[in-house]
């Protein structure tokens, strides 16, 4: 690039190198936002990445939450552990599981309902299976804009 030597010619010269700058630092700001960031998910119990697996050998049970998105929806917009009492959720958790398994056999949105939950109301789960089961229900409500049974979820 040449420069002459009149002042205007010298703000010309120097405007094009500063827009190589510009231009320069413009790229590096898009490759470093395209990185991927780091996996950064919620590990409750023994989740990893997307998949939640809570295992009780006791009570011969197991639940395995698989949902992309859950976890970060969990870890942002789910409440606190002991924020709502186990009663509350139970209370929710079997009017949700009932109409999400009678989902799973008919209704308007078979397609998302693939697996039924056996959700058995006289078994105490326990806080930690209630807490993932009611927020699970609550995000696949609020994410899907579906209302299971008489409570509506909310955050």
């Amino acid at each position: 690039m040449r420069c002459k030597s009149s002042q205007k010619f010298v703000f010309l010269c120097k405007f094009n190198v500063m827009k190589k700058y510009y231009l320069f630092a413009l790229v590096l700001l898009v490759v470093f936002a395209c990185v991927p960031k780091k996996n950064t998910s919620f590990n409750s119990a023994t989740g990893t990445n997307d998949t939640i697996r809570i295992a009780n050998e006791e009570l011969e049970y197991e639940v395995i939450i698989i949902d992309p998105g859950f976890n970060s929806w969990l870890a942002t917009y789910g409440k606190s552990r002991n924020f709502y009492s186990q009663d509350y959720m139970e209370q929710r958790n079997r009017v949700w599981v009932s109409q999400w398994n009678q989902n799973v056999i008919s209704g308007p949105y078979t397609h998302l309902f693939e697996m039924s939950i056996d959700y058995n109301n006289n078994t105490d789960y326990g806080y930690e299976v209630n807490y993932l089961i009611y927020n699970y229900l609550t995000y696949f409500q609020l994410t899907n804009n579906i209302q299971l049974g008489g409570f509506k979820a909310r955050l």
